[in-house]
């Protein structure tokens, strides 16, 4: 061996130690996304310190495109870190794609060099030098560095870089395979997250809208939307579009075979379109509408069973173009959601079921009743009024609804000659009248799906002051389905005959809803249902 080839060797030594003192004996389970890239930094520093230049990039290669990733910069444009540049453009793109080294000794004049930007602005590049990290027979990255500070970069120099290439080639795959391990934790994680979110909800305009928000967060999309399949026309149409343009959006249909989402719905197979400017497919309508701009989209069917029940679409990609990867992850989401909305469509359908029964039933019991025909309707719709005025909804709104059809179950167990009297009851009458609501509780009561819906009924004679039946309860202590049905039973009852008096006029009953505000009834409630009645008279 000559004295330069020890030398040489010597040095290639000094770099392995300081390359190995940069992780030493880092723990694997401190390993996460911000050191490996405090890593990479440190390697960068290395590199740009043993080759004595002012600046200097790392890359690393995406895999699926083929792609430079600026992974890390020194002594310019720190911002980069992140972006991608061009395959095969530029001399960090030729590196990439050829797997030689490249020197240019006079970047302005350098026909490869396209003024890359790993220096930053206001930095002016004289002579370049870019090595290929190989591992085995693939390029993984590339290293770039910029002027040389004594002299210009030249073949010794490349051959000290290609020298020490295999041990930071070794280096860096291991940064590549921790940072790799991470996202595919990070994801399954989001995903588990994701679905336990979706499968926790039945309501179905939750599901779509929290599957859309995680496509655009999981794929670094800009917009998303799901479009559900309307089965008698065989059209689609959007029910979730986030972004600005949803109004716009939700007004248009897309035939099957329409349109890049028409066409996935057709062929029960996902698309992925990087340039929809050269795809006949592409529905530019929606584009001239909205006046969006569609550069790329990610389309996946929504499959239950072998159908198509919708099509959820990611629309520009922020960091560059749809991958492979991308697709494996939208469609692996697709299945949560047809497993999601399959589950809320057979909730909506049990649910619109039983309330079907609910409402026979109750139809039933009117009819025993000859004088209170359509009552039990009413006080729905009224007390629906007052709800919607008041801005319930959700599951508190369908407590509401299944307690006013059933407000009046119980009054099953009252004698016909009570019932059926063509006249005002004495007071014997009235007092076993009075029990209705509890016989109603008492029947319900043994059904524990519906126990929930228990207080509206029981409650609902009783009076804002305490001095209602059947228990004396007063003020924010009674339920408030039940201060909603006593409002809108008391309404009904004074705007429809009786055997002892005809019906009173609305204006008059709403005085006395007024003059009873406080004392019978919550003023809260009375007010909501004055506004209601008076936008909808």
């Amino acid at each position: 061996m000559t004295v330069q080839q020890s030398k040489s060797r010597a040095k290639e030594l000094i770099f392995l130690k300081k390359l190995l003192s940069i992780y030493g004996d880092l723990p694997r389970q401190r390993i996460n996304t911000g050191i490996i890239n405090k890593l990479y930094n440190e390697l960068l520093g290395l590199i740009t310190g043993e080759l004595a230049c002012d600046a200097g990039s790392l890359f690393v290669i995406d895999r699926e495109t083929g792609s430079p990733v600026f992974t890390a910069v020194k002594g310019g444009d720190e911002s980069l870190v992140g972006k991608k540049l061009e395959k095969g453009k530029g001399i960090v793109g030729k590196v990439a794609d050829t797997g030689a080294g490249y020197l240019a000794k006079d970047a302005s004049k350098d026909p490869v060099w396209m003024g890359e930007v790993s220096s930053g602005k206001g930095f002016a590049t004289t002579d370049i030098m870019a090595c290929p990290i190989k591992y085995g027979n693939d390029v993984i990255g590339v290293i770039e560095v910029l002027n040389k500070k004594k002299g210009m970069f030249n073949r010794q120099d490349m051959k000290r870089l290609l020298q020490l290439s295999p041990h930071i080639s070794v280096f860096m795959k291991y940064l590549i395979d921790e940072l790799e391990q991470q996202r595919f934790i990070n994801m399954q994680t989001r995903l588990y997250e994701l679905s336990m979110l979706l499968n926790s909800n039945l309501d179905t305009k939750a599901i779509v809208t929290n599957a859309i928000k995680a496509i655009v967060s999981l794929v670094h999309a800009d917009v998303g939307s799901l479009l559900l399949v309307d089965k008698e026309k065989q059209e689609l149409f959007f029910e979730v579009a986030l972004g600005d343009s949803e109004k716009v959006l939700k007004e248009m249909r897309l035939k099957f075979g329409q349109g890049i989402a028409g066409w996935v719905a057709q062929q029960k197979k996902p698309l992925v379109v990087n340039d929809t400017s050269k795809d006949e497919r592409f529905f530019k309508k929606a584009d001239q509408k909205t006046g969006f701009v569609t550069k790329n989209i990610l389309c996946v069917p929504v499959l239950s069973k072998g159908e198509v029940i919708g099509v959820i679409q990611a629309i520009n990609k922020s960091d560059g173009l749809f991958t492979k990867r991308d697709l494996e992850l939208l469609t692996s989401l697709a299945d949560q959601v047809a497993i999601a909305l399959e589950n809320a469509s057979l909730h909506e359908e049990l649910k619109r079921t039983f309330l079907e029964v609910v409402e026979s039933l109750a139809e039933a019991i009117e009819k025993r009743d000859p004088y209170t025909g359509g009552h039990t309707k009413r006080v729905v719709k009224y007390s629906l009024m007052i709800a919607d005025q008041m801005g319930i909804e959700g599951d508190e709104r369908d407590r509401l609804k299944m307690a006013a059809l059933l407000h009046d179950v119980g009054k099953i167990g009252i004698d016909d000659s009570i019932l059926r009297k063509p006249a005002i009851l004495d007071d014997a009458e009235f007092e076993k009248m009075k029990e209705h609501p509890s016989i109603g509780a008492d029947i319900l009561g043994k059904i524990p799906q519906i126990k929930n819906i228990i207080p509206g009924i029981l409650y609902h004679h009783e009076w804002y002051n305490g001095r209602g039946y059947p228990d004396g309860l007063s003020g924010q202590s009674l339920p408030l389905v039940a201060r909603i049905i006593s409002i809108a039973d008391t309404y009904d009852a004074m705007t429809t005959d009786r055997p002892y008096r005809k019906a009173l006029t609305p204006e008059f009953a709403l005085a006395e809803l007024k003059k009873f505000s406080g004392t019978q009834f919550d003023p809260a409630y009375v007010e909501a249902f004055v506004k209601a009645f008076e936008k909808q008279k």
